[in-house]
């Protein structure tokens, strides 16, 4: 029996290809029109089709839109099927540090080395209305602060999660979710197991569970992410399986770069390499695109000159750049590597930094970079633009080991990409803190032949760095000011690691020369209530205490009292930053000040002591006067021990029980009485 059923302009359809004794259909139309039944039509498409046709072995589902009027009968047009049928996947990621991209990416070069069509992107980039016809899509989320999803995918988080999206949108798609997260934190992985749920919600079909990447585990999230793409590709394979002939690409296979170099003769239409644009006219607000060059006034140690900690207080100008900001929110900056590091890169590769190019995608899905210039120089993508002082993720030595001529780098290389090498990659490379410059120093035979071309997909970009805003403008109105810690440490490797950002902005001297730097700012999580009469708690010790300087300053100009401060660090002569300023309000009543010195007597003093010292306090702030409570500073251990000192009070002043303490932060969470801003 032959179904016939007509069709028209605009119409959508689901086809389903058949595996019929051993040949496709596309070719046994082309043999036997009337096999044409063996095409399943769903209008409107409400559940995926089954096939019906025997003897079957496998299937493929897909997705047009009839461009023509259509009658689907002995005379199907086999190259409208073809197109109907395509394999695609489509690879969506949600990215803070930019090691969801990384996995996203990964998945897209093994999605085509099993020849699917595919596309990577963030979120944010993708037209949401285009999901509805997406047939295969992978979700790869991190999860930031407490459960709230990256920058590049906050659009698509208030879309997907709205009320009046129909249950059947996603009916068509086939999807797996891949998170990323931390279990040092309470909302591990938030966003990636919320997503899952609203996909299924709205029809979609979940090939496989959820993937729960953890950063804490002995050998990173590839621990999760290596069984789950193993699986999730059984599952694609046999729904989507290979067309006849062909046969998945092997590891011998280097898949091509995503750009080609155009270099030219000289750098005569080279663009200037100099410290920052100083052009500080704008008339829109700055973004990562677009940052406002922001002049640096002053760069002030903090800390004593005999403490460890080198902790600054930088002052920026940012007169003319129409931005804008409140307490709690966040400067973010665009560091870039030093003059040392970028010489030391291009004589590895042996580029010469003055030498201009061009850049061409040899996708033409493939956007050219938003922040690099064209044309380009090599000094300018080096210093602003490749993260050389990254600490690499395996993607990096998989790659590395195609270009090796020497058999011993190439074995070394192979082994720190398999999954049977990931213990001993962890080793030479994450627990020490090994940078991509340093790796390249190690393996010289390779790296003097890695092909330009293929320094965009060996090197990721460079991150911006975010800094809470350590200053009110309703205090200081052409002005940002950061708390910032300059990251130094040391691991067994003899040089010791340096942060990035903070090195680079610690060794500026405004006092010398002109300084710029590229700022941008955003909303940050804490947010302060602009009622009068609430009072604040704030438990900020060591920099956490900087949005929480913002937000008295701000309650200080507009007659705001109620505030009050527990503040630790380890001495009062080696790291109590703003003392003076600290002292200053609470003798004019604007702030209540608690401290804890860890280091000053035998036994330690934490902040968590001080809350507990003062739960009467607390309780009565709470309870009888609606206060906010606020956390701001290091993940690792103090979060956890301050919440649960804030229980205990419940418990001991409150009378309440423990599953009582314990509902009632919750009620404060939910109505924004309880925030936390913390980082690892």
């Amino acid at each position: 029996m032959v179904t016939t059923r007509m069709l028209t302009v605009g119409d959508s359809v689901m086809v389903m290809s058949l595996y019929v004794e051993g040949r496709w259909l596309q070719s046994l139309i082309e043999d036997d029109p009337g096999l044409a039944v063996c095409v399943v039509l769903m209008l409107p498409a409400t559940s995926k089709p089954k096939p019906r046709c025997c003897p079957v072995t496998a299937y493929h589902t897909g997705i047009a839109t009839v461009g023509t009027s259509l009658r689907i009968n002995s005379e199907v047009d086999s190259v409208d099927l073809c197109k109907m049928v395509e394999r695609k996947l489509l690879v969506l990621f949600g990215s803070q540090t930019g090691t969801a991209q990384d996995v996203a990416e990964r998945i897209g070069r093994e999605g085509i080395r099993r020849h699917f069509k595919c596309r990577v992107m963030p979120l944010d980039s993708y037209m949401i209305a285009d999901l509805i016809q997406e047939p295969l899509v992978v979700f790869v989320c991190s999860t930031t602060g407490q459960g709230e999803p990256p920058d590049n995918m906050k659009k698509f988080w208030r879309f997907i999660f709205r009320r009046n999206l129909p249950a059947t949108s996603l009916s068509l798609m086939d999807c797996a979710v891949l998170g990323l997260g931390d279990s040092s934190y309470p909302k591990f992985n938030f966003v990636a197991k919320k997503l899952s749920k609203r996909l299924i919600q709205l029809g979609s079909n979940g090939l496989l569970p959820v993937g729960l990447g953890d950063d804490q585990h002995d050998l990173g999230p590839d621990a999760v992410i290596d069984p789950w793409l193993k699986q999730f590709w059984e599952q694609a394979l046999n729904i989507y399986p290979l067309l006849p002939g062909l046969s998945v690409l092997g590891d011998d296979v280097i898949l091509p770069s995503k750009y080609s170099f155009q270099f030219e003769d000289d750098a005569a239409k080279g663009v200037s390499v100099e410290p920052c644009d100083t052009n500080r006219q704008t008339k829109c607000p700055p973004s990562q695109l677009h940052p406002f060059p922001a002049q640096m006034i002053s760069n002030e140690r903090v800390t004593d000159e005999t403490h460890f900690q080198d902790v600054r207080l930088i002052t920026f100008d940012i007169t003319g750049s129409s931005i804008e900001y409140s307490a709690g929110d966040v400067a973010m900056i665009e560091p870039r590597n030093s003059l040392e590091s970028v010489e030391q890169f291009c004589q590895l590769l042996r580029l010469n930094p003055c030498k201009t190019f061009l850049l061409k995608p040899n996708d033409s899905a493939t956007p050219l970079p938003a922040r690099l210039p064209q044309p380009c120089t090599v000094q300018y993508l080096v210093e602003r633009y490749l993260d050389i002082n990254c600490v690499p993720r395996r993607s990096f030595f998989d790659l590395l080991s195609y270009f090796s001529p020497d058999e011993m780098e190439q074995e070394k290389l192979k082994e720190f990409s398999s999954a049977e090498g990931q213990e001993e990659l962890y080793s030479y490379c994450n627990r020490l803190r090994r940078t991509t410059l340093e790796i390249l120093y190690d393996f010289p035979q390779t790296t003097s032949v890695i092909p330009p071309d293929y320094l965009f997909d060996l090197i990721p970009e460079i991150r911006p760095r975010a800094f809470s805003i350590a200053s009110s403008q309703l205090a200081y109105p052409s002005q940002i000011q950061i708390l910032m810690a300059v990251v130094r440490y040391r691991t067994k490797l003899k040089k010791p690691r340096c942060g990035l950002c903070s090195s680079w902005l610690a060794s500026q001297n405004p006092q010398q020369s002109a300084v710029y730097v590229p700022l941008w700012v955003k909303k940050g999580m804490l947010q302060f209530p602009t009622d009068i009469k609430s009072p604040i708690i704030m438990i900020g010790p060591g920099t956490g205490v900087a949005p929480f300087r913002a937000a008295i300053q701000e309650r200080v100009v507009e007659g705001k009292k109620g505030s009050y401060l527990f503040f630790g660090c380890r001495g009062k002569s080696k790291d109590f930053f703003c003392r003076m300023e600290w002292e200053e309000l609470s003798q004019k009543s604007f702030l209540t000040l608690f401290t804890a010195f860890s280091q000053d007597q035998e036994d330690k003093i934490y902040v968590q002591h001080r809350i507990k010292e003062n739960g009467p306090l607390i309780w009565n702030l709470i309870q009888e006067e609606q206060a906010y409570f606020y956390i701001a500073g290091n993940a690792k251990m103090m979060p956890t021990q301050v919440t649960d000192s804030l229980k205990s009070i419940f418990q001991s002043e409150g009378g309440l029980s423990e599953p009582e303490s314990e509902h009632l932060l919750v009620e404060l969470e939910r109505c924004g009485r309880f925030q936390t801003e913390t980082w690892s």
